[in-house]
């Protein structure tokens, strides 16, 4: 295990205490990022979650992601995890706990339906799970998510509260930012991932790749994490430390969220008869959320200053500790709910070289 793996919540915790620092001492820290825009995406930001998710995909054998996609049951369980039960369980968390707060209530609903292309691949790494199935879930949220985004929007903010006799929420989203966000921020790593598989086997052959070029690369993944983590919390610091209250009221339901969706999900994996390695990978794809994607929804749709985009703003800073949480407990948990599973980690702690017991065997 390498050092920064070893370490890993120490430097989460660094890098959200630095972003927080600097975003309270660096004057103009917010606009300065904010000015290195195009086209509502945040250029220093999407550097970091480019070269946090390339490593990842360039582990994928994408000769292997047919098979995956031909497995009805992983495919099944998967999107109605993302698809209905993510979307109906952000919303009932929201209506519970924000009822007084519309502004950040539909803040808080999109973000449920943004689901997760980007950061959920470090996490089914450092818990290795089946990154194959993985990059599969991905692509497929990522089709769903330019055909779906717009239909659940209506539903969840004017039909189903309508139904219920609540508030409803008039809004507007933009097709093209979410066609841009899943070509951004899953079109160029994946095509760079596909490009390195393709052409490091041409030239060194497999075992070179696997061997030499992929540990190489891993902890650019972590290290765009942490770029990434220190960005997003200077950006909100003055906002969170100003707000705490605002801040609380909303990390509650997001807890909750991040926390049940990962135990269903999780429980459906095992009910279902998958392994640890895929399980880990349904688990993760289900419990994360496109932030990118939401905020910049929010942003465009009710505007940059809005109680929304708060909302939106607020979901990665809750989601990148409890989701590195749950990292460590799906290691943990895994021998005591997949006793003898050929894909368990060899490892007990996060890490982007983990092997499993099948691996071992096999080597």
């Amino acid at each position: 295990m390498s050092f920064l793996d070893k370490y890993l919540p120490v430097w989460i915790i660094l890098a959200m205490a630095a972003g927080l620092i600097i975003g309270r001492t660096v004057p103009g820290i917010g606009d300065a990022l904010g000015a290195l825009e195009v086209g509502g995406i945040s250029l220093p930001i999407a550097l970091g979650l480019l070269v946090m998710m390339y490593p990842p995909l360039a582990k994928v054998r994408y000769d292997k992601t047919r098979e995956i996609a031909a497995d009805k049951r992983l495919m099944a369980v998967s999107l109605i995890l993302n698809w209905i039960v993510g979307p109906a369980l952000m919303f009932a968390l929201a209506w519970i706990f924000l009822p007084d707060e519309p502004e950040l209530r539909t803040g808080l609903i999109i973000v449920g339906l943004a689901r997760c292309i980007a950061m959920v691949l470090v996490w089914s790494d450092l818990s290795c799970g089946d990154r194959e199935a993985t990059a599969v879930l991905v692509a497929i949220n990522s089709v769903f998510q330019v055909l779906m985004f717009g239909v659940l929007g209506w539903f969840y903010l004017q039909v189903l509260p309508s139904w219920l006799g609540l508030e409803t929420t008039s809004a507007e989203f933009s097709f093209w930012s979410i066609v841009t966000s899943v070509l951004v921020f899953l079109g160029i790593p994946l095509l760079a991932g596909v490009l390195s598989r393709v052409i490091g086997e041409k030239i060194k052959g497999r075992r070179w790749y696997e061997s030499k070029f992929i540990p190489a690369i891993s902890p650019l993944a972590l290290i765009g994490l942490l770029y990434t983590i220190v960005l997003l919390f200077s950006l909100q610091g003055e906002q969170i430390t100003s707000q705490p209250w605002t801040v609380a009221r909303v990390a509650i339901p997001l807890l909750a969220y991040f926390v049940g969706m990962f135990a269903i999900a999780l429980l459906a994996s095992k009910a279902s008869g998958m392994g640890y390695a895929q399980s880990a990978s349904v688990s993760f794809t289900a419990a994360g959320n496109n932030f990118e994607l939401a905020i910049a929804v929010s942003i465009g749709t009710f505007g940059a200053t809005s109680a929304q985009a708060l909302a939106g703003t607020i979901g990665p800073l809750i989601e990148i500790p409890v989701l590195v949480g749950l990292v460590y407990v799906m290691l943990w948990v895994g021998p005591k709910l997949f006793p003898n599973d050929p894909t368990l980690p060899t490892g007990r702690t996060p890490s982007t070289n983990h092997t499993t017991a099948k691996e071992t065997v096999a080597s």
